[in-house]
């Protein structure tokens, strides 16, 4: 192979590995520990966070404005200067060469009428909701980007910074005897299907209840058929697991009062800072009727998160509950237009048939956790028990599907084991890991060095770039990084060495018998090659059963192993290899530094 084209291989490995290791630069070194903290809340937490901050920075904004409308605007508002300058521009408005802070908030008064006392105090209303609207994006949006660096960068497990660990065991086979209890018989070939759908159920059930808990941002996987592995990083959190694992997902189908939503938005839109209190309840019950409440209406963002829209007003009363739900699949219509085919229960279409003949041209909510997921219109009377949610985009029906699985199938859920990890206790294995790697790496480079001399330093870089490889697959792969991990990254600076040592003493073979450099630098490498291979392959095949079949640390270990033989084997053959030939071609070196004894 051409020098050029190793060395193009060398650079585009290296510029993926840098890719993959961008996450983890960010998360580790720019995202001050402040924001760290914050993006490992949930996006429950970080919804409520955003809000309360844009609340906050409008009001001390429009403070501002109020008691210095002549002072220079900060740099913490140079985002929202140019939402104010693109203002300017869409009404046509010149931009003040002087941009205070009064000129800066002018720009979102434009289009507004505000000749009465009542239509400036509306106007009002509506530039401070935009401007929370500005405030909460900007926040949301910097949040998510600092815990998406989170989720893409090398993570610490429990046993280096401390956490909880738990293994949970789901019941499917009580499941499956609550279906046939309930009068749905499931056929051999159905059961397999309904198990899956069941722990897919089950994981999403508990990321929803650790979000409602304000847990931080967990690792939740599936093991094996009918395991759950969870992590939560952070000490002190041990105490909510058994209500996250004992909680129960809520849906059901619920009528809308469209004259009482109709009353209370009128109401709302006079009193929209006096309407609830701090947690969301009504102040004044009477707004609506006593056999009605009022439920926020979401839907999924850009970011994921639930939305809120607005309020709506339903009945109390539950027209269908969620248990009765066998089945739920997406489909599309003769239009091509995506729906959401529930599949009920005998009782259950019996009564959503009752429910639908006597409310046509009603709306009926499908409530998930208190929150209104959607509120279609029913169009005539639905018998059979084979119901159709239609106006929904693909990614949204996906999530209703998602919702109503979730919540409808009821999964018993067990704790087989959990472990508390103090956070002092990883501090000190953190600590303790990160000395054996850098003692591991010195004692090897000092050896290199003394033992190869000139030829050493090929190995010394090659180590260098090798754990540098490693790493950043690390984080492509999303890999959490243990003291087993640390263990197999260790293990593989010594087969990296091994290489290069088995390259090392053909290299010197070759010029016992007075080869040139070049020449003996082709054969010691050519001659090297399968020695390197046979050693590399079968330990790369070990590797890849442990990852396959073993659990927890076992398989952190042999991810970690196998990454470090696949480096290993390109630093050697590659790298070294490169420098030797930059060293002969470029440089012009006669003699090869590699040993005392060859002159």
């Amino acid at each position: 192979m051409k020098k050029r084209t190793r060395f193009l291989i060398i650079l585009a490995v290296l510029g993926f590995c840098f890719y993959c290791l961008w996450p983890s630069i960010q998360w580790y070194f720019n995202v001050p520990e402040a924001d760290q903290t914050i993006a490992m809340k949930t996006r429950e937490q970080i919804r409520d966070l955003a809000i309360e901050m844009a609340v906050e920075s409008v009001e001390k904004l429009e403070k501002e404005v109020k008691e210095n409308p002549n002072a220079a605007v900060s740099n913490e508002y140079n985002w929202l200067v140019k939402e104010s300058k693109a203002n300017y521009n869409a009404y046509k408005k010149d931009i003040p060469a002087d941009m205070t802070v009064s000129a800066m908030f002018q720009g979102f008064c434009f289009g507004y009428n505000a000749d009465t006392d009542e239509q400036k105090k509306e106007a009002a209303i509506s530039i401070h909701n935009k401007l929370v609207t500005l405030f909460q994006d900007h926040y949301r949006e910097n949040i998510l980007k600092n815990k998406n660096y989170y989720t893409n960068a090398v993570k610490m497990g429990l046993d280096l910074q401390g956490g909880v660990n738990i293994i949970i065991r789901a019941d499917l086979d009580a499941a499956i005897e609550a279906k046939k209890a309930a009068g749905s018989e499931l056929k051999s070939d159905e059961i397999s299907y309904f198990k899956q759908q069941a722990m897919t159920s089950a994981i999403e059930t508990i990321k929803s209840r650790i979000d409602r808990f304000g847990l931080t941002e967990p690792v939740i996987r599936q093991q094996g058929e009918d395991r759950i592995y969870i992590e939560i990083p952070g000490a002190g959190q041990n105490e909510s697991i058994n209500a996250i694992v004992q909680g129960k997902g809520l849906l059901n189908f619920r009528l809308v009062d469209d004259v009482a939503n109709e009353e209370f938005s009128k109401y709302y839109m006079n009193h929209s800072t006096t309407t609830f209190d701090a947690k969301g309840n009504l102040l004044d019950p009477s707004i609506i009727p006593e056999d009605c409440e009022v439920l926020g209406y979401y839907v999924k963002d850009e970011y994921g998160l639930d939305q809120f829209v607005n309020w709506i007003v339903v009945k109390k009363d539950i027209s269908l509950d969620g248990r009765h739900i066998k089945t739920v699949n997406i489909s599309r219509d003769k239009l091509g237009q995506t729906g959401v085919d529930l599949t009920l229960d005998y009782e259950g279409a019996s009564i959503f048939a009752d429910v639908t003949a006597k409310n046509v041209k009603k709306r009926l909510a499908i409530i998930s956790d208190n929150k209104v997921k959607s509120a279609p219109v029913i169009k005539g009377a639905i018998p059979g028990g084979n119901v159709r949610v239609d106006g929904f985009g693909l990614e949204e029906a996906q999530n209703l599907q998602k919702v109503l699985e979730t919540a409808s199938l009821d999964v018993p859920l067990i704790i087989e084991s959990q472990q508390i990890i103090g956070a002092a206790l990883g501090e000190k294995q953190q600590i303790a890991a990160a000395k054996a790697l850098v003692i591991g790496l010195a004692l090897i480079i000092i050896f290199m060095l003394v033992f190869y001399k000139g030829a050493g330093f090929n190995a010394v870089l090659a180590q260098i770039l090798n754990l540098f490889i490693v790493f950043s697959v690390l984080s492509g792969l999303n890999q959490t990084l243990t003291l087993p991990g640390i263990a197999g990254m260790i293990l593989t600076i010594g087969m990296a060495v091994d290489a290069n040592v088995i390259i090392f003493e053909r290299i010197k073979e070759e010029l016992r018998v007075g080869k040139s450099r070049a020449a003996a630098i082709e054969s010691g490498f050519d001659g090297a090659f399968w020695a390197i291979m046979d050693s590399n392959i079968t330990t790369f095949i070990a590797a890849l059963f442990l990852s396959i079949l073993g659990t927890g640390s076992i398989k952190g270990f042999a991810i970690t192993l196998a990454i470090g033989v696949l480096s290993s084997v390109f630093t050697a053959l590659f790298v070294s290899r490169l420098i030797f030939d930059v060293g002969t071609e470029l440089h012009n070196k006669k003699k090869v530094s590699i040993s005392w004894r060859i002159k």
